[in-house]
């Protein structure tokens, strides 16, 4: 039998993250639902328990029943996301949901195309005669964080100190153990962007006005929604394209079939490696008996490398096809809203990359990519990546 290791929280160490599909199948192999005794809770790694427990009504997604109960220097944060869609259940998540759902139609989400197209084109110009950048700092943090800024008409004179709040703020989704400056971080971040949209959301091109929700609801959700809009498109263009630097011989399938290549780079490298819920009665779950209130973490990155749903689920293909779906984006009644935006800056950064840089590749100096240590996040913090400027 597979050793299993201690704890799922070592998945936040950079030794782990660099093989952390290695440490998620000794997770699943040992045992697929497990009582973590680190974290005090159920840990599920198998696609067919994760795809199941995510749609589980019985399973809720409030992570702060009543934000008084906080401890004070997280108490900001926790009033403020419990208002979210993310932290909302049955009635009143749908009721959220669809106020936002407007803005992300497949024809809104389509015409912000040649904005985002000209964008990516202004950044490749401009690093184009170096030769050499660093994919995450130069084009994927900036790219996607201005689209959803244009979205939610944030004016280009306030997206640096947005920006800076919202790092900060990044750091707590779902992280249980803050240092004492992460969490002064976090209090000033939710502040700062709570009293920012408070001041936009009056306003005829806001995406979420008071009126749609009440004010507290709609300041909330347009922080989740700038939060969400970024920080999971920015992690998908790095894995997305470190996964092709290492596998070239795929990427002439990205132009045959984009579709079915973004949704295997999707499954290969998730942005979001898990999703936490709590259980609302006694309850069995792969064999185990769940009790009422205790939390379930839903290891989605390793659901989309378990071999019982992906044949050779280590290997990129982006050909792939099949019965079952990655769960990349959620599953279920909260399957992530703005999952269309992420898929169109996905196809139209990666073949501008590709199309414009000859010869790119993975830096010859630099070739470890640099990881975020994180449980919630599955991104990284650097990759440098060089192509043959004299061709150009």
């Amino acid at each position: 039998m597979t050793e299993r290791p201690r704890t799922l929280l070592a998945a936040a160490r950079p030794e782990v993250q660099r093989d952390i599909y290695g440490f998620y199948d000794r997770l699943r192999d040992a045992d697929p639902c497990y009582w973590d005794r680190v974290l005090s809770a159920w840990v599920v790694t198998s696609h067919e328990l994760v795809s199941a427990a995510a749609n589980d009504a019985r399973l809720s997604s409030v992570r702060f029943p009543d934000p008084e109960d906080v401890t004070s220097d997280l108490r900001d944060f926790a009033t403020v996301i419990s208002r979210t869609m993310l932290y909302r259940d049955a009635l009143e998540h749908t009721r959220l949901r669809k106020a936002a759902s407007r803005t992300f139609t497949a024809r809104s989400v389509e015409a912000l195309r040649p904005m985002i197209t000209q964008a990516v084109h202004e950044i490749i110009d401009d690093v184009l005669p170096r030769g050499r950048m660093d994919m995450v700092a130069d084009l994927a943090v900036p790219l996607p964080f201005n689209a959803i800024c244009a979205l939610v008409a944030v004016p280009a004179g306030d997206r640096e100190r947005l920006l800076s709040w919202s790092n900060d703020v990044a750091v707590a989704f779902g992280n249980a153990r803050l240092t004492a400056e992460e969490k002064a971080a976090t209090d000033r971040g939710i502040r700062g962007m709570a009293e920012y949209f408070d001041t936009l959301i009056d306003r005829p091109e806001a995406l979420l006005r008071a009126g749609d929700l009440d004010r507290d609801e709609a300041v909330a959700n347009t922080i989740l929604l700038l939060l969400a809009g970024h920080e999971t498109t920015t992690h998908f263009l790095g894995n997305a394209l470190l996964a092709l630097l290492r596998n070239p011989g795929q990427i002439p399938a990205l132009t045959e079939d984009p579709a079915t290549a973004l949704e295997e780079l999707l499954r290969y490298d998730s942005p979001l490696p898990m999703i936490l819920r709590r259980a609302t009665e006694d309850l069995e779950l792969g064999g185990k008996r769940v009790e009422k209130g205790q939390p379930i973490l839903l290891v989605c990155g390793a659901a989309n490398r378990d071999g019982a749903a992906f044949p050779d689920p280590h290997t990129l293909d982006l050909a792939r096809t099949g019965p079952a779906r990655h769960l990349a984006f959620g599953h279920g009644r909260h399957f992530c809203i703005g999952s269309g935006l992420a898929r169109l800056e996905g196809d139209i950064v990666l073949r501008a990359l590709l199309n414009r840089l000859p010869g790119l590749r993975l830096a010859d100096n630099d070739t470890e990519p640099a990881w975020r240590p994180s449980l919630n996040f599955r991104g990284l913090d650097r990759l440098i990546v060089e192509w043959d400027a004299r061709q150009i």
